[in-house]
């Protein structure tokens, strides 16, 4: 096989597994904190029974996060040598401010996080806590700021054929950047709430009815419920910026061929490229224009206007259905189950059946969303500076087809253990009735050891 296509792969399914992780320790760093917070403020031992489960899921989810950051890191050198050789300048400095000053932030304070509960005080604890959830948000944001640079490069020049930059507020703060931001933290907060959910209501089908259980699963639900219409509208002037500067994406996501008005809004269709149509179309009249453009007579960009110079449209228009449609799924769900939660005070059984599997949703979601903008920006690896063509490296088909394998066995096998470690987790907690370390007295360094242990 081409190694071309073989290293797309080998990177796509790098970076799609590198991502799971990162969506949940972004935002499940916050959710620790509340836990510890609502201790700190009514001396509640089952909120800190819910620190201490999904604690070892935030540090489980860490350690993934970092191993599969370095082997993804090594393909910039071993499989796309020409991605630093010429947009370096820019991309290296955001590299290291990442691991400047969010990296060594998580790294210095995750121990005390871990394992110091009981061995400083309430008060330091839960500022590690703090320091450890701002230093993964801050991870995100110097990642999601040289990721949008890419979609819509700004504040360099070219010399050489080498970027430089002219102006890093701008490199940072490109045109996409803060609504790429706001919908990834959004997303990352949607798939830990769904986790939590999910996991929460596995215990309670196996017999858990603990306080404990009972906070994470209104926390997660209540969470989920009110970030998800917020994420809907984040999306939708995500979109509306992806519109003003990469119409192209835009274009092959609605699987729209011609430039006009009046375009519908498809559903679902088989769209064939070599015909430039839509096969077995499914449509809403008017409803793109009526989305993009506020308007039904709203002429929104097709095809035709980039000959040669688009992504391809099949799978960019399935992967932003998937995402569209898992958070419909996810609102349903969250606002049933908080429906259910307030009016009851619990949940039902079939409830619960369909929250367990959701607990994935976040994931499924992120994947397809990131999918959508990747493979949206293709032809170019920088829009505009850098085609992925120009990009690729030396390395043989054969070598790059072995490491793949290697990847993707690898991968597999620590994406099952991983789940497996989780669902083990509630497994245990249901049984044992989540039996804990007790708090120790609010701003009091303990040393002595935690009884039962």
């Amino acid at each position: 096989m081409d190694p071309f296509i073989l290293s797309r792969i080998q990177f796509a399914a790098n970076i799609s597994f590198h991502i799971l992780f990162p969506t949940i320790t972004i935002a499940l760093g916050w959710v620790l904190l509340y836990f510890k917070l609502r201790y700190r403020r009514s001396s509640d031992e089952s909120w800190m029974k819910a620190y201490h489960f999904w604690v070892k899921i935030f540090a489980l989810s860490f350690a993934f996060g970092v191993v599969s950051g370095v082997t993804m890191s090594f393909q910039f050198g071993t499989n796309w040598p020409g991605y630093m050789g010429t947009v370096g300048n820019i991309a290296g400095p955001l590299l290291a401010y990442e691991i400047l000053t969010a990296f060594f932030l998580e790294a210095a304070f995750l121990g005390i996080m871990l394992f110091g509960f009981r061995r400083v005080s309430n008060r330091v604890h839960t500022l590690a806590t703090l320091l450890v959830a701002f230093g993964t948000t801050v991870s995100a944001f110097w990642i999601i700021a040289l990721n949008s640079w890419m979609q819509t490069p700004d504040g360099f020049e070219m010399r050489g054929g080498k970027a430089f930059a002219t102006d890093w507020v701008a490199i940072i703060f490109n045109p996409s950047m803060p609504y790429r931001l706001v919908h990834m933290l959004l997303a990352s907060g949607l798939t830990v709430s769904f986790l939590i959910s999910g996991i929460s209501a596995l215990r309670w089908l196996l017999g858990d009815c603990t306080d404990a259980m009972w906070k994470t699963l209104r926390t997660g639900v209540y969470l989920a419920a009110v970030l998800i219409p917020v994420q809907i509208a984040a999306g939708d002037q995500h979109g509306l910026n992806t519109l003003a500067h990469q119409p192209q994406k835009i274009a092959a996501m609605e699987a729209n061929w011609e430039t006009r008005s009046n375009v519908p809004l498809v559903l679902f269709a088989l769209p064939d490229e070599t015909k430039k149509q839509n096969r077995y179309e499914i449509a809403v009249p008017d409803g793109a224009s009526l989305i993009l453009r506020h308007s039904a007579y709203g002429i929104v960009p097709g095809l035709d206007q980039f000959e040669g110079n688009h992504p391809p449209v099949l799978p960019l228009f399935f992967g932003f259905r998937i995402m569209v449609g898992t958070g419909i799924l996810m609102l349903l769900v969250s606002w049933t189950a908080a429906w259910v939660l307030w009016r009851c005070g619990t949940i039902t059984r079939p409830l619960a059946m369909l929250m367990v599997p959701m607990a994935l949703s976040g994931w499924v979601a992120t994947l397809a969303g990131w999918y959508t903008t990747e493979i949206g920006r293709q032809p170019w690896l920088v829009s505009g500076v850098l085609k992925t063509t120009d990009a690729l490296g030396p390395a043989p088909a054969a070598v790059v087809a072995s490491s793949l394998a290697a990847y993707l066995i690898v991968y597999a096998v620590l994406l099952l253990a991983f789940i497996g470690v989780i669902v083990r987790l509630a497994v245990k907690a249901a049984r044992e009735g989540d039996r804990q370390p007790e708090p120790g007295v609010e701003d009091q360094p303990l040393g002595q050891p935690v009884r039962g242990m």
